[in-house]
Order: C-alpha cells, then sequence, then structure tokens
C-alpha cells in the first residue's frame, strides 16, 4: 500500500499509542522517522517499516537538527505530556504560529496523560 507515499511523519518515541499510530501510517506508505533518545536503543514491532534516529534533545545541536526535520514534515507525532515539547522550543506554535515555519504540518498529540485541566474528571 502507498497511499501515503511522499508524505513525511517525525515520531517521537512513547508509549504505544503515539508509536501504533506511526506504525500506521508506515504501513500505508508514509517515510516515518523515529526519534528516539541516546539511552534508548531497542526496536520492537511498533518499529516496522520505520527509520529511526537517535538524537540528545537536551543538546543545541539536537534541537536545531529536530528542527529542520519537523519544517519539512507533514505530521509529528508528539507522545508527550502537554507542555513537554513547549519547553523543547518544539511545541505548535513554532511551527503553526504568526511566524510559524511549518503551517501545513499536522501536529498530533498522542499522549497516554489526561490533561492537567481533566485529571479527575
Amino acid at each position: 500500500m502507498a497511499a501515503l507515499k511522499g508524505k513525511k511523519v517525525i515520531e517521537f518515541a512513547g508509549l504505544a499509542p503515539a508509536p501504533f499510530a506511526g506504525l500506521v501510517l508506515a504501513d500505508w506508505g508514509a517515510d516515518v522517522i523515529r526519534v528516539d533518545r541516546p539511552e534508548t536503543r531497542y526496536i520492537d514491532t511498533l518499529c516496522r517499516h520505520k527509520r529511526s534516529i537517535i538524537v540528545d534533545v537536551k543538546h543545541p545541536d539536537g534541537l536545531r537538527v529536530l528542527r529542520q526535520l519537523i519544517a519539512q514534515a507533514d505530521v509529528l507525532i508528539d507522545p508527550f505530556r502537554a507542555g513537554v515539547m513547549e519547553r523543547l522550543g518544539l511545541g505548535p506554535d513554532v511551527f503553526h504560529g504568526k511566524d510559524g515555519v511549518n503551517k501545513k504540518l499536522v501536529y498530533a498529540r498522542l499522549a497516554g496523560f489526561a490533561h492537567s485541566d481533566q485529571a479527575g474528571a
């Protein structure tokens, strides 16, 4: 299947909802690049048909590389709690805001955590 051939997806490694979404997109032909942390070097079945890069998001060079990748992507899969990507300087406003560098980006936040406003609801 190649329905998504030519589409570029950046997936940050995380809990099952995000890698599963990336897997489905990869199975449909998207070019999925999984972003792993330096201390995480494992392959699981949810990595099928994906490329992987190891990036230290705490290093300025790592963040520069990620901003460049995301600026050219069609989809970003964010598996983190609300606020994590914003603290890294990779939140939706960087790409969609007034001076956004990739306004066509589909920014998919697939966290397995309730938003703080919804906790306990």
